[in-house]
C-alpha cells in the first residue's frame, strides 16, 4: 500500500506545501489489529483550515493539496524506495530536458469523459507559460516547458524550458485536470473535473466538503486494483481548527483521520489509535527584505538570529521531540542526503545582537526600541495558527527575545490561506514563522529567487547571486549527481540567512477505525481502509 502520488511540496502541516512534505507511513499501537475491514464506509478526515481554491495549479496550501490528492492524479507515482512507478502513465521516460509519457488506456475524467493526451499536454502547457501565474511554475513545470500530444498513441511529449535535473518527477507529479476544467477554472477552484479516485459531491467552505468513489477509478497508482475491501464509499473532510477538539472526535470514532501535534498526541497513543508519520519542517524562519523592510540589511537578520536561543525554542515548538534541521528537503525517500544547516546559522549571542545593531546605525531610543534615520524598529511577523498550541508558545518566546534586543515585534495569527495572502499578496510582513518542506532541492529555487509577488513565488524578495549561480549548475547534472552541488546552494541560502531553518519534527497523521499510508506528508487516498 506505500504508493506515493507525487505532488511538489511545501510544508504539509506547516502553512505552505507544494504537496505535502513528508515521510512514509509508520504504524504505532494500532488496535485496528483486533478489527475486521468493512465496506461501504464514509472516511472523515479532520483538516486544521480551509482550503480556499482547490485549483492544483494554483495553490501551494498542503491543506488543499491533500486534499486535491482525492481528486486529480498525476502522470507517476513513487514506491516506498522512491522509484517512479505508474499512474497516468503507463510508461515513461526522462532526461534533465525531456520526458514523454504513455497514457494508460480507459482513463475517465470525474464526468465519464474520456482523459486524452491532449488534456494533459494542455495542463502541462498551461502551467509552463508565466503569463498564467500557475503557482506550480518552476515547482513541477519549468518556465518555458512545451508539451505536444499524440491522442491516437496516447502519448505526451514535452521539452523543458531549463535543464532539470529531476525533470521526470516534477513533471510526473503534476496533478491532472480534464479538459473541460481546463475551460474554466472556477470549476476547479471547487473541485470540480478530476482525475482522482473521488468526486467533489458537496462543498461547505469552513465547515466540510464531501466527496464519492467513483464506481469507474481502475488505473493506479501501480498495479492497485479497485476489487478491494475496506475502501470508503465516501469522504467527508471537516474543518476542525482546534487540535484538542480534534483529538476529542478521534477518540469519539468521529473523525477516523487528524494531524494531531503537540500534547495531544500522548492520549492518542496511549489509546493504541494507529498512526502514520512524517517529517516536517516546524522551525523556519524568512526574512522580508523587500525594499524599505529591515531586513533587506544582513546586520539586522544576522542580529535578529542572534537574538534567540534557537534551541531552546525548538523544544517549545516540537514539544521537546524536535530534532535540528540538516536541509530544506524533509519529505522521504530522500532525493539527497546532506547537511546544509549546521556551522551555518549564528551562535545565541545577544551582546552580539545588541552590538551588530548599534553598528547597522539601529540605536536605542528613549523607550527601548530601537530607531534609525527616525524610523522604529517595528515589525510584524505571521505564524500558522493552524501549526497548533505550541507555534503560538514559540512565537511568543522569539517575540520576548527581540524585544531585549530592541526590536518591538508584532505578532499576527493567520490561517493557511492567510498565509498564502500576506506572504504572496499584500507583503505586509517582515518576518515568517511559516515553514516550507520541500519534496525535491530543486523545488525550493522559485521560492527562493526569480520574480517576487505577484508575478512569481520569491515572497521574500531573496537575492543571492551564488545561490542562482549553484542551483543553475545542478540543474544540469540528473537525479543524485548533482546533490553535492544542490547542498551547497542551500547552505548559500543559509549562510546569508535568507532563510533560517533550525528544527525539524516527527508529526503523526492518527486513524480511528481506519488504517493508510502517509507518503510525502500526506494520506494516500488509495491505501486507506475502514475497519468496522
Amino acid at each position: 500500500m506505500r504508493k506515493a502520488r507525487l505532488t511538489a511540496a511545501i510544508a504539509s502541516v506547516v502553512a505552505l506545501t507544494v504537496s505535502a512534505c513528508g515521510a512514509t507511513s509508520q504504524s504505532g499501537g494500532d488496535r485496528t489489529a483486533n478489527q475486521k475491514l468493512a465496506d461501504g464506509k464514509t472516511f472523515t478526515m479532520g483538516i486544521p483550515s480551509d482550503p480556499g481554491s482547490l485549483d492544483p495549479a494554483m495553490t501551494v496550501l498542503a491543506v488543499a493539496l491533500q486534499l486535491d490528492r482525492f481528486l486529480y492524479d498525476g502522470l507517476i507515482d513513487l514506491d516506498a524506495s522512491g522509484k517512479p512507478i505508474p499512474n497516468l502513465a503507463e510508461k515513461f521516460e526522462a532526461t534533465t530536458t525531456t520526458a514523454a509519457f504513455t497514457l494508460r488506456d480507459g482513463i475517465t475524467c470525474a464526468d465519464g469523459a474520456p482523459l486524452t493526451a491532449s488534456d494533459v499536454a494542455a495542463n502541462i502547457n498551461f502551467v509552463g507559460d508565466p503569463a498564467n501565474k500557475s503557482a506550480m511554475l518552476g515547482l513541477s513545470i519549468t518556465p518555458g516547458t512545451k508539451a505536444v500530444a499524440d491522442d491516437a498513441a496516447r502519448t505526451v511529449t514535452l521539452t523543458s524550458g531549463a535543464p532539470d535535473a529531476f525533470l521526470l518527477r516534477n513533471a510526473g507529479s503534476l496533478p491532472i485536470v480534464c479538459g473541460k476544467g481546463l475551460a474554466d477554472r472556477s470549476a476547479l477552484a471547487k473541485g470540480q473535473h478530476g482525475t482522482g479516485m473521488f468526486t467533489m459531491t458537496e462543498l461547505v467552505p469552513n465547515d466540510h466538503y464531501t466527496l464519492t468513489r467513483r464506481k469507474d477509478y481502475a488505473w493506479g497508482p501501480g498495479q492497485w486494483q479497485r476489487e478491494q475491501p475496506g475502501l470508503p464509499d465516501k469522504v467527508v473532510i471537516r474543518v476542525v481548527p482546534n487540535n484538542t477538539t480534534a483529538a476529542n472526535l478521534l477518540l469519539s470514532r468521529e473523525l477516523n483521520a487528524a494531524t494531531i501535534t503537540g500534547q495531544d498526541q500522548q492520549r492518542l497513543r496511549a489509546q493504541k489509535l494507529f498512526h502514520g508519520d512524517f517529517l516536517a519542517p516546524m522551525g523556519e524562519l524568512f526574512f522580508n527584505q523587500a525594499p524599505g523592510r529591515a531586513g533587506k540589511d544582513p546586520a539586522v537578520r544576522r542580529a535578529l538570529v542572534q537574538a534567540l536561543d534557537l534551541g531552546q525554542i525548538g523544544k517549545v515548538l516540537t514539544s521537546g521531540n524536535g530534532q535540528p534541521a540538516k536541509g530544506l528537503v524533509t519529505a522521504e525517500p530522500l532525493a539527497c542526503s546532506a547537511d546544509s544547516v549546521s556551522g551555518k546559522l549564528p551562535a545565541f549571542d545577544v551582546a552580539a545582537a545588541k552590538a551588530g545593531l548599534d553598528a547597522a546605525g539601529w540605536l536605542p531610543g528613549p523607550d527601548g526600541v530601537r530607531v534609525k534615520d527616525g524610523k522604529r524598529l517595528t515589525l510584524t511577523a505571521i505564524y500558522g495558527q493552524q501549526l497548533g498550541p505550541t507555534m503560538a508558545s514559540g512565537a511568543e518566546l522569539m517575540q520576548q527575545s527581540w524585544k531585549s534586543v530592541g526590536a518591538e515585534v508584532t505578532l499576527k495569527a493567520v490561517d493557511s490561506p492567510g498565509t498564502s495572502q500576506v506572504l504572496f499578496g499584500t507583503g505586509e510582513w517582515d518576518i515568517s514563522m511559516a515553514p516550507l518542506g520541500f519534496v525535491l532541492p530543486s523545488q525550493a529555487v522559485p521560492f527562493m529567487s526569480g520574480s517576487k509577488p505577484p508575478a512569481g513565488t520569491n515572497f521574500a524578495h531573496i537575492e543571492n547571486a551564488e545561490f542562482a549561480t549553484l542551483v543553475k549548475q545542478a540543474a544540469s547534472m540528473p537525479g543524485e549527481a548533482g546533490c553535492a552541488t544542490w547542498a551547497a546552494a542551500e547552505s548559500a541560502l543559509v549562510s546569508r540567512l535568507d532563510v533560517v531553518p533550525f528544527v525539524h519534527t516527527v508529526i503523526p497523521i492518527f486513524g480511528s477505525d481506519a488504517r493508510f499510508d502517509v507518503v510525502l506528508g500526506s494520506i494516500v487516498p488509495s491505501t486507506i481502509r475502514m475497519y468496522s
